[in-house]
Order: C-alpha cells, then structure tokens, then sequence
C-alpha cells in the first residue's frame, strides 16, 4: 500500500494572499479619500502618474519610436525603459481608456506588493523548515522600509519583485541542477530595468563567491561554466531592450568621468551623519525621500536609504549573525561592509559620485531569511538579538529627542529632527513593535502554531499602521491633489488651442511636467533620461540641465529658437510681463495665455554660420541671442557647409541689443517653412528656398534620425550644439526625418538568436545531459548552523516544562523556545519551476 501523497506547497500563494490583503488595507482607504486615485506627492505626482499616461498613449497609437511631449522630445525606448516599459504591470494598463490610467496606479501598487511576497517566499523557503516562515520573510521583504519608501519611486518595485527569482534561479542551477531557470531570470531582470539589473549582477557576483565556499553547493568548475554559459544566455534573450536602453544613455553627463567617486570620498562619506543614517536605517521605519528626518543633514535624499524590517527590526538579523558561522551570516557582512565603505557602495552604480542606497533591497531580502530562520531555531540566541535592538533604538531615541540645540532666536530645543513631531511617530512605531513582538512571544512561547499565526496578524498590522503614517507624512508636502485632479489631469480635455500647426509651450513656475499632464509639446520638463544632445546644449546656453529641464525667463531667446508659441503664467501671479513680445490671448484653467509674437515655425534657415568653439568664447548669458543671427556648426560640418552659408564675424554677433532680437526672429521667419508635421515615426517639413540651403529644425539630434530631401537621402547635420539640419536644394521641398531606436532592431535579432539557443540547448540536455539530480530538502546544507544539521525534531525532554510555572515564564525562558518541525514532503518540495508555473 502506498503512502498518501503530501499536500502541494502553498507558501508562496499564502504570502502573495495575504500581501494582496495587507497592501488593500493600506491603499483603499487613500484611494477614498482621494476620490478614486492615489497621489503621494513629489515624484509620484509628477512622473511616474504623468510618465504612465503618456507611455500609455504612445503604445496604443503606436508611437513607440520618438515622443514629442517628453522635453524637446526624446527616444520613447530609451527614456522609459528604466521607468516603466520593461513592467509587465505596465502592460497590464493597455486595455484601459487613457484617461482612466491614474486610477491603476494604486491597484498596480497593490498588486505590486503581493507579488514581491510571492517571489521573495520563492527564493525564501528553501531555507526554512516551515512554510509559516516562509511567510513571515516573505511579508518582510515586500513592506520593508526599502519597498514602502520607494512608493515614492513606483518603478523601483520591479526590481524588488523580481529580484527574488534571480537567486532562486542560481540556487537551482547550481544545487538542483535545474536548466534554463538561471538564464530565465537573468533575461526578466535585464528586460524589467536595464539599472537595477547592473547592481543585481554586482550582488549576484558577490552572492555567488561566498555561496561557492559553501559544501552544499559542492561547486565545480563545470558548475561554474554552466552558470556562466546560462548567464550569458540570458542576457542574449533581454537584448531586445537592454541594447536600445543602454545605448540611450551612453554620453549621459550623468554618467561621465566627472561623475566618477575619486579622493578621499573613496573611503569616507563627505557627510558625518551619513554613517549614524545607514546603522539606524535598520532600526527605524524611513524618512520621507526628499525630507530626511532622523539625520537631516546627512546628503542622501531620494537616496532610497532604509534597511528596516517592519515589527521585528534587527532581532533575527543580530541574534542569527552571533549564533551561527554560516554563508549567510557572511553574506550579510560583506553587505554591510558595503554599505559602509563608498567606493563598496557605489560599485552598484558603476561608481557614481551620487549616494545612493538602492540596492538594499538585495541584502534585506537574504535578512529576511535569517529572520525567519532565527525564529524557528532554538539554538539562536533570540534574548540578544532583542536585547541590542531594543538598546540601540532607545538609546538613538533618546540621543535624538532630548539633545539640546539652541535656536536663532536663542531659544533651547530639545530635539535634533527637524520634524519631531514626525519623529515621534517614527521611534514609537519602531519601538511599540518591538514590545508587541516581546508580547506575542511571551503569550505563544511553545505554541509554534498559534504563535506564527500572531507573529503574521502582529506583523500586518504594524505594516499598515507605519506604511499609512508614511504616506500621510509624504502627502503633507503633496500639491493640492484637487488641482492634480481638476486641473493637471481633467485640464487636458478643457484646454482650448488653435490646433493649426507643430507648437511647443512654456508654463511659468509651474507644477513639474505639467505640460506632460496636458499632452502639450513644452520646454519645462522633469525627466532624469533624455538624448544627450539637449543634456549638452542648456549647459552650453546657460540652463542648467541635470535631472529637469527649466529655462528661465531671461534666456528669452530660446523660447522663438525651439518654436515655444504659448506661454502660461497663473492667474494670482504679480509679474506677469515676463518677457518681450507676448500677447494675452485667452485664459483658461486659471492661467492666462500668452502667445508668442515672434513665435518661429518648425523649420527655418540662416544665412551666417559660426563655430561652436567661436560660441563657447563669449559668455553664456550671451550665447542665446546668437543661436537666432547664426546657425552653429562644428568644425567639420562647417567646412563642409561652406558653399551654403558666409562665416559671420565676430563684431556681427557679440553685442546683442533686444532690438537685434526682434530683428534676428523676423528674418528668421521669413524663411521658415508652411508645413510641418509629426507623426509616429518622426516629421515631414515642406519649405520653399530661395537658394539651396541648411534647413535648421530645434528637434534634438540623435543617431537614430534618417533624412530624405525630395525623396532621396540626405546628411543629417548636427548643429546649434544639439539639434538638426539638414541641405535642401532651391525651389518647393519635401524634407522627410524618420526616427528608428538605435540598437533596438540588432536588439530583436540577438534576441531571437538567444531564444533559439535557449531552446536548443534545454532539448540537447533533456536528450543528453541526463535526468537532473533529485531536489535536495529544503533547506538542506551540510554546513554546520545551516539547514536540517542540528535541527533534529525536538524530543520531549527538550521541551521546556512549564505546568508547574504558576507565575508564567521568565523573560530568560521566553526565549529559549522548541524548535518547531515541519516535515519535508515525501516527494521532495516544489521546485522553482513548479511555483511558477502555479502562479
């Protein structure tokens, strides 16, 4: 007779419920009072809603090359792969109407959460005994402070989600022999986001080197060409949007030598709170992005620093890192050294001089594996793991609430946060969860049931209390979400513009990328990637261009030169005469419209040229007017142009009057072209010369950009330091630019070749390679202090007696608790692939 077969896992499906659950608790209600949508505030507000609308609409009309209302317009592909079009939650929007496309934004966040427990719970039990705590970590890493605080950031979510099945993937290569999941998960990580991927791969590296020194992995050099080979294979199946996206970013400023961590700052934070900040990020719920708290003046905002796990803090991680000498304890070490070191830290960003702190969320997922592990193995010592947490966060309480600082006005504050009252929120949250922690272990202390049952409901609860105490905090600093609501999201169906013609616009001191709200082509953007051609032309003018692109007002030049026909300015705004040559031409959604008088259609051309190294001598202030008397060219395109346009001399262009201005935009316009339009692929301009001639267009260069004259292919010509020209002959002409996403048809085809030789190479091992080797326990390693070694179902003389303990157990006894058992399936426990496969 055969035994029953054992009941399938559910772990993963129970994390996924109960995250769902949890995550509806905490969102729904500020839907509610939101009437129907989420808002947070800062860059939630103004990118990721507006950046989901807009990658909504172009998908659905098919716009996926170039986009006009993103800057001064942009490669689609290459500025929203790293935010969104590398989410599978992205796509889940397309068959809503656009305009409903703000509602999702706090289901998807919902539904977000659910999933990161579900794959964390993945990756997590394998090293534990029972899938109760399985649970438990999992809860853990989907709303730790790194996955709360970067609502702020939506799209860091993917990567937290799908990290989970990058190691899992490698555990079952190397443990389980398991082909083609390794490569899997290398090609969802690359394909999800291309950035984070980059740090993935520096963890996974290190993760890899220690994991090696474990017996259990008994790692051979075949072993480790094998996981080579699948690495490599998996990053040929992401090509098809890693390329394009990479390529996108090549020349970013951003990503310059000058960007590079070099000196002292190697070694040491430049900021001396920094190093309290990161300790007591695992101590304490986070800050706010864009208003740290805790340690004001640390110099890491929007640094997504926060390591903290909710309810049970660092207990698990402090009592697991002194009771055992296992590969996760120096795992856990190595990160931590990482995080401590600069020139460590910033290996995940290609060694940035930017803080950051956004790869926490790797090591916090192995810390909820030894949390879970801690509190299912009664040889951890648990009492000291509490003990220091609860030292460290009292005392940094303590340090923080009552220092005396004096104030400007003399006054004496005893409080070193710049807001204590949120401090406040913050220490008792950290700390009353640790008592409740305390309490639920004392009440279920040899009831291993009942007490995960607790530990979960205990844990959710916590989750919900500090996830909504963030967001009100955040929505404190929020713009008035009835203006999001009535203006920025209802105003693009109520704003009334001629609609005769390619047009950009101007919003004075606005909301950010309100202009984006509107779907109106505008020169005020916020938007951390776009073509390094506009990167490098506002410096070069004078504008400051690092994450947003905002002109100010005395650069009055610019706005005819980028074709800028609207100007708004709000209604209660004292100045309104902001710059010379603007007519009131209507009001609407509380602003009043200007329109440009010297307003220069798409498509114009010079009769002078001068160099960009003649540009650069004069002084920035001056360098917009000359952009309207000459066309700018390089060296090389200058000789080559020369037959077209006479060099201006210098005595020509260097003192600019306002009266030149008016004068430079006139003759500008008279030789601009009638017709101009855009469409999914680019632009078509007709013109008609006098005299063969460089036909200038303020649209940005990029390699990607093809041209035709009249039907037959022409130079694109970079000019005016970061946008297009291109020759025409004299008469009527037909100028076509087309636009293709440079790398992303090479992109499909190593794609494709990879996909084949994925398929290819699973059939030759099922053919060849021989049956895979049987799944090991969960769990299970051979080193000492790690998996079943030492954890051998508890006899009942190792049970605490407490019949006769009238008075309850001691806190000395709280801690010494039966290991529980949980039995292994007689089958062996459900591979990577079959959780998958059921969710």
């Amino acid at each position: 007779m055969y035994a029953q077969p054992a009941a399938k896992d559910r772990s993963c499906l129970k994390a996924f419920w109960i995250a769902l659950a949890t995550a509806a608790a905490i969102f729904i209600p500020i839907m509610i009072w939101d009437k129907g949508y989420f808002f947070f505030y800062g860059d939630f507000n103004v990118q990721q809603i507006p950046f989901y609308k807009l990658a909504h609409e172009a998908v659905r009309s098919g716009s996926l090359f170039w986009n006009w209302y993103t800057d001064l317009g942009a490669n689609f592909i290459g500025s929203y792969s790293f935010y969104l079009i590398g989410s599978p939650f992205f796509w889940l929007t397309l068959p809503f109407p656009n305009e409903f496309v703000p509602h999702l934004m706090a289901p998807l966040l919902i539904l977000k959460h659910a999933c990161a427990a579900a794959s964390g719970c993945l990756y997590l039990k394998r090293f534990v005994k029972n899938s109760e705590s399985a649970v438990i970590g999992a809860l853990l890493y989907a709303f730790s402070g790194y996955a709360v605080y970067n609502i702020f950031f939506n799209h860091f979510h993917e990567a937290i989600i799908f990290f989970p099945l990058l190691l899992a993937g490698l555990e079952e290569l190397v443990s389980n022999d398991r082909r083609g999941v390794f490569a899997l998960a290398v090609a969802v990580n690359a394909f999800v986001n291309y950035w984070f991927f980059i740090g993935e791969v520096v963890f996974v590296l290190l993760y890899f080197a220690v994991r090696s020194t474990c017996p259990g992995w008994r790692m051979s050099l075949k072993k480790f060409l094998w996981t080579g080979f699948e690495a490599v294979l998996g990053m040929l199946l992401a090509m098809c949007l890693f390329l394009p996206s990479v390529l996108a970013i090549l020349g970013n400023p951003r990503t310059g030598a000058g960007e590079l961590l070099n000196g002292w700052n190697l070694w040491l934070y430049w900021h001396n709170q920094l190093y309290p900040a990161i300790v007591s990020s695992a101590f304490f719920p986070p800050d706010l992005p864009s208003r740290p708290n805790l340690f004001p003046d640390r110099g890491a905002k929007w640094a997504s620093l926060s390591a903290w796990l909710p309810f049970f803090s660092m207990t698990g991680v402090i009592a697991y890192l002194k009771s055992k000498r296992d590969w996760l304890c120096r795992i856990l070490l190595v990160s931590f050294l990482f995080a401590l070191v600069p020139v460590l830290n910033s290996a995940f960003i290609l060694f940035n001089n930017s803080y950051y702190a956004r790869w926490y969320y790797m090591p916090l997922l192995l810390m909820s594996a030894v949390t879970a592990r801690a509190f299912e193995d009664r040889s951890v010592d648990l009492r000291f793991g509490f003990n220091v947490t609860v030292l460290y966060t009292a005392l940094v309480t303590a340090i923080l609430g009552l220092t005396p600082t004096i104030q400007s006005d003399e006054t004496v504050k005893f409080s070193l946060p710049k807001y204590p009252e949120r401090f406040a929120a913050t220490a008792a949250i950290a700390l009353l969860g640790l008592v409740g922690l305390y309490l639920v272990l004392r009440r279920y202390r040899a009831d291993f049931v009942r007490r995960s049952r607790m530990l979960v409901r205990a844990l959710c609860l916590v989750i919900v209390v500090y996830s909504v105490t963030f967001i009100g905090m955040g929505k404190c600093h929020s713009d008035d979400t009835n203006f999001i609501r009535d203006t920025a999201l209802d105003g693009r169906y109520q704003l009334d513009l001629p609609d005769d013609g390619f047009a950009r616009a101007d919003i004075y001191d606005g909301m950010d990328n309100l202009g984006m709200y509107w779907h109106l082509p505008n020169i005020q953007a916020f938007h951390s990637i776009i073509p390094v051609s506009t990167m490098d032309f506002y410096p070069t003018v004078g504008v400051k261009r690092d994450v947003s692109s905002k002109p100010e007002v005395k650069f009055y030049e610019l706005r005819p030169l980028l074709s800028v026909r609207w100007l708004f300015v709000a209604e209660d705004e004292e100045q309104q005469d902001l710059m010379p040559g603007w007519e009131l031409y209507d009001t609407q959604l509380g602003y009043n419209i200007y329109e440009n008088e010297n307003f220069l259609p798409m498509g114009f051309t010079y009769d002078h040229y001068i160099t960009r190294s003649e540009l650069e001598a004069l002084n920035e202030d001056d360098r917009a007017a000359v952009l309207l008397r000459a066309l700018v060219l390089e060296e090389d395109a200058a000789e080559a142009n020369a037959d077209l346009l006479t060099h201006m001399e210098e005595d020509d262009y260097k003192y600019l009057s306002k009266s030149d201005f008016f004068d430079d935009c006139e003759d500008r316009r008279d030789t601009a072209g009638y017709s101009f339009e855009i469409d999914n692929r680019g632009f078509t301009s007709r013109i008609e010369l006098t005299r063969e001639n460089l036909v200038f267009f303020s649209v940005p260069y990029d390699k990607g950009w093809s041209a035709t004259v009249n039907g037959q292919p022409a130079e694109v010509v970079k000019a005016s330091i970061g946008f297009m020209a291109v020759r025409a002959p004299a008469g009527d002409n037909t100028i076509r630019f087309t636009y293709t996403t440079p790398g992303l048809f090479p992109g499909l085809a190593v794609s494709a070749a990879g996909l084949v030789l994925l398929a290819a190479y699973l059939l030759a091992w099922r053919r060849f390679g021989g049956q895979p080797e049987p799944p090991e326990p969960s769990g299970w390693d051979p080193e000492p202090g790690l998996g079943w070694a030492g954890w051998d179902d508890p006899q009942p003389e190792d049970i605490p007696d407490v019949s006769d303990d009238l008075d309850g157990p001691s806190l000395s006894d709280l801690w010494d608790l039966p290991a529980p058992y949980d039995p292994p399936d007689e089958e062996g426990p459900a591979t990577a692939q079959e959780d998958l496969h059921e969710l």
